[in-house]
C-alpha cells in the first residue's frame, strides 16, 4: 500500500515544484522584509517581479494506479490487498450477477416488458471493489450506474425486478421509473433522475456523520459528465472548507450519454480537479478490482480518521448503450466497444486472477453461468406474476397527514374510474 498512500499524497510534479521553487528563491531575496511579503488571506504565495500565467500543462498526466494487469497478474507484491479466496469468489459471483441481470433485463425492455433500463457493462470492477472496501453502515449516495454496489450489500433479485417492473413488492410502491433503487436497511439512498443532486446531499450527509462523531462515511458516485454541472463544484468546496469524512467516487467511462470526454473538458481529467479544491485525490484503474478496492478502503480509512473528504477517479468504459434510450453506435465504432469488451474488460480479468491462483476452472464457469441465468430468470418471471400497487399509492407518503387538496385528486380518481374503469387494466392492480 506505500505506493497508494504515496499517490494520495498532494504533491506537484519535478517540474512544477522547480519554478515554484525559482520563484520562492527570488523572492525571498529581493523581499526581505515580512511587509514586502503577501499577506492576502486567500491563498498562500509569494511575489514575483515577471508576468507568467500558469500553463494547463504544468502538471504533468495524473497517473493511474493499478494492482494487476490485464491477465490478472499482480504487478507489485507489497500492493496486493491479500483478499481470501472467498472473498474474491464473491467478487466474481457479485460482478457476473450483475452482467446477467442487465443481459436479461436490457431484453425485457426492449420487448416492451418494462420502460426503460440502464446496463453496467465494463464498469462492474467499480462496484464491486470500492463496496467490498466499505462497511455496512456506510452511507451510500448512487446515481444509476451502481446496481453492484447494492447487489454486493445483499440485496435480492426479486426486488431488483420488482423495482424495476413496479409491482407490489417495490418498495417504492412503483412510483419511480426502473433503476432508481433504494434500500434504507442496507444504507443506500434512493436514486434520483436529475443529474448531480446527490453531491452536495452526500456532503451534507457527511456533516451531519461527523457531527455526530460516528465511525462512518459517506460515498457518493457520480460519472465524469455529472462532474460538470454546479452541483459537483459546489460539494467539492463545501467538503473540503467542512471537513467532511466523504469519498467522490467518479466513474470515468469515457461517454456523457452521446459526449465523449474529449468535448466535456480541457483538463486532465477529474482527478486534477481534486487539489484545487484542497481534496486528496487519486486515478485508479477502475477495470482492477483490486485497484478500486485499495484505493477506496485508504481513503475510508483517512476521511474517518482525519475527517476529510477524498475523490477517486475511476477510469474504466461503458461498453454498453447509456441506457435503452440511446443507440451509442451513432457516436463510436464496434471496434472500439469490441476493443474493451474482449481486452479489457473488469470480469475477465478478475477470472484470468483466480484461474492463476487455481480458485476457478473452465468447469465452475460453465456451472455457475448456468446457476446466475437460472437465479435471475426465476426472480424475473416472479416479478412479471405479481400485481401492481395499490392505486392509493398514487397519493400517500408525501405528507404525514394528507392536505385536502390532494384528497380531492384522490376523490376524483376514484370517480372518473368509477365511470371509465373499464378503459383501464385495473386487474392488474392489488385491490
Amino acid at each position: 500500500m506505500a505506493a497508494l498512500r504515496a499517490l494520495l499524497k498532494l504533491r506537484a510534479p519535478a517540474a512544477w515544484r522547480g519554478m515554484v521553487g525559482r520563484q520562492a528563491t527570488r523572492s525571498l531575496s529581493e523581499f526581505t522584509s515580512l511587509e514586502e511579503k503577501p499577506q492576502f488571506p486567500g491563498a498562500s504565495a509569494e511575489f514575483v517581479d515577471s508576468l507568467e500565467f500558469i500553463q494547463p500543462n504544468v502538471i504533468s498526466g495524473i497517473p493511474v494506479y493499478r494492482v494487476m494487469d490485464r491477465q490478472g497478474q499482480i504487478l507489485n507484491a507489497s500492493e496486493d490487498p491479500l483478499i481470501p479466496q472467498e472473498q474474491v469468489l464473491k467478487f466474481y459471483h457479485t460482478m457476473t450477477l450483475l452482467n446477467t441481470m442487465d443481459r436479461i433485463l436490457y431484453e425485457s425492455q426492449r420487448q416492451g416488458r418494462i420502460s426503460f433500463y440502464m446496463t453496467n457493462y465494463g464498469e462492474e470492477g467499480t462496484h464491486v471493489g470500492s463496496a467490498a472496501a466499505l462497511t455496512d453502515t456506510d452511507l451510500v449516495f448512487g446515481q444509476y450506474r451502481e446496481a453492484g454496489v447494492l447487489m454486493y450489500r445483499g440485496y435480492p433479485l426479486d426486488l431488483f425486478m420488482a423495482q424495476c417492473y413496479g409491482n407490489a413488492l417495490d418498495p417504492g410502491k412503483g412510483r419511480q421509473m426502473p433503476v432508481h433503487y433504494g434500500c434504507k436497511d442496507r444504507n443506500f439512498v434512493t436514486i434520483s433522475s436529475p443529474l448531480a443532486t446527490q453531491i452536495p446531499q452526500a456532503v451534507g450527509a457527511a456533516y451531519a456523520i461527523k457531527r455526530e462523531n460516528a465511525d462512518r462515511v459517506v460515498i457518493c458516485y457520480f460519472g465524469e459528465g455529472a462532474a460538470s454541472e454546479g452541483d459537483a463544484h459546489a460539494a467539492f468546496n463545501f467538503s473540503a472548507t467542512l471537513e467532511c469524512p466523504v469519498i467522490f467516487f467518479c466513474r470515468n467511462n469515457g461517454y456523457a450519454i452521446s459526449t465523449p470526454t474529449s468535448e466535456q473538458y480541457r483538463g486532465d481529467g477529474i482527478a486534477a480537479r481534486g487539489p484545487g479544491y484542497g481534496i486528496l485525490s487519486i486515478r485508479v484503474d477502475g477495470n482492477d478490482v483490486f485497484a478500486v478496492y485499495n484505493a477506496t478502503k485508504e481513503a475510508r480509512r483517512r476521511a474517518v480518521a482525519e475527517n476529510q473528504p477524498f475523490l477517486i477517479e475511476a477510469m474504466t468504459y461503458r461498453i454498453g448503450h447509456h441506457s435503452t434510450s440511446d443507440d451509442s453506435s451513432a457516436y463510436r465504432s464496434v471496434d472500439e466497444v469490441n476493443y474493451w469488451d474482449k481486452q479489457d474488460h473488469p470480469i475477465s480479468r478478475l477470472r484470468h486472477y483466480m484461474m492463476h491462483k487455481g480458485w476457478w476452472d473452465d468447469e465452475q464457469e460453465k456451472v455457475w453461468r448456468k446457476k446466475s441465468r437460472k437465479l435471475v430468470m426465476e426472480a424475473f418471471e416472479e416479478a412479471e406474476r405479481k400485481r401492481k400497487p395499490k392505486l392509493e399509492y398514487l397519493f400517500s407518503d408525501v405528507y404525514a397527514e394528507m392536505p385536502q387538496h390532494i384528497k380531492k385528486q384522490e376523490e376524483a380518481l376514484a370517480k372518473h374510474l368509477k365511470v371509465y374503469g373499464e378503459h383501464y387494466p385495473l386487474d392488474s392492480y392489488e385491490k
